[in-house]
């Protein structure tokens, strides 16, 4: 029973995930957290404003229930799966996370310095939190989709746009963590 508080190796995960894409493509059905956004603005009565919103939403309603899951299963995860929420990460990367300030690394998933109510409080996380938001939506309007629509979605449909489109994250990634990250902290 112990093995249920430990993540799973990729070799059970991998799987579940493939079988999953299987049925999708079978279904003729595309996965992506990002467009559960446009299905909540249709509701909302976007479409009445917007024609990008102006679509059949009950038509992606399985898609929202994919949405609530992933809130449920990571609250399940979170509060009765996980007995260590360390992070596996090297000695380096640890030592040069706390050189910039975030004096959780490694023993948390979500650093407290940018993930907890006082970094509200903190006008400078505020506005990388705002400007950040704003760039992973327009990001993921602007790429057709999010990562996880293109990397597990797309490249399982053999997609060329998410192929460079998942190229274009990783760049962006390395970009990000090698040359703004440090300049920002």
């Amino acid at each position: 029973m112990n093995w249920i508080f430990e993540p799973w190796p990729w070799y059970v995960s991998g799987p579940i995930i493939a079988l999953v894409m299987s049925l999708l493509i079978f279904l003729d059905k595309g996965f992506g957290m990002s467009s559960n956004l446009r299905t909540f603005c249709t509701i909302c009565g976007a479409g009445k404003k917007t024609i990008f919103f102006n679509f059949d939403w009950k038509s992606q309603k399985w898609n929202l229930i994919v949405v609530v899951g992933a809130i449920i299963g990571g609250f399940i995860g979170n509060y009765y799966l996980s007995t260590d929420t360390s992070v596996a990460i090297s000695e380096t990367t640890i030592y040069k996370l706390k050189e910039l300030g975030f004096n959780d690394a490694g023993t948390a998933y979500l650093p407290k310095t940018l993930f907890s109510i006082e970094a509200f409080s903190s006008l400078k996380n505020l506005i990388l939190l705002i400007i950040g938001g704003f760039l992973v939506g327009f990001g993921a309007r602007y790429a057709g989709g999010c990562t996880s629509g293109h990397a597990i979605s797309g490249l399982s449909n053999l997609q060329l746009p998410s192929l460079i489109a998942v190229i274009g994250f990783f760049i962006g990634g390395l970009v990000m963590i090698h040359f703004l990250f440090p300049l920002i902290f």
